[in-house]
């Protein structure tokens, strides 16, 4: 089974930092890729930034130069630090796992205040 655990989620303000970690297990499992997705109340949850058993990395457009995803294999854990955080970045950040099927955390909520 499958398990993700979020953490690092809380208010901040704008121009603030914060970092989400996620910790997959067991740690033995393997991945495609793994990655944040967010999503506020009456839209749809968009990708953030990915990671790869490569280590390639993708951000959406609007979070690159400000937010940065990375992966401690030892640990099957995977960081989003977010930096310059804008009132805009305000959601619920769902970390994810892609393999044969796609796993899902609980969500963090993040809220930027103005």
């Amino acid at each position: 089974q499958v398990q993700l655990v979020e953490s690092g989620g809380g208010l901040v303000q704008s121009g603030g930092s914060l970092r989400l970690s996620c910790a997959a297990s067991p740690r033995s499992i393997s991945f495609n890729t793994m990655g944040w997705y967010r999503q506020v109340p009456g839209k749809s949850r968009e990708l953030v930034a990915t990671i790869g058993s490569d280590r390639s990395t993708l951000y959406v457009e609007s979070v690159k130069g400000r937010f940065t995803i990375s992966i401690d294999n030892a640990k099957n854990t995977v960081y989003l630090q977010m930096n310059s955080l804008k009132p805009e970045d305000t959601a619920v950040y769902y970390c994810y796992l892609r393999r044969n099927n796609v796993y899902w955390g609980q969500g963090t909520q993040v809220t930027v205040s103005s």
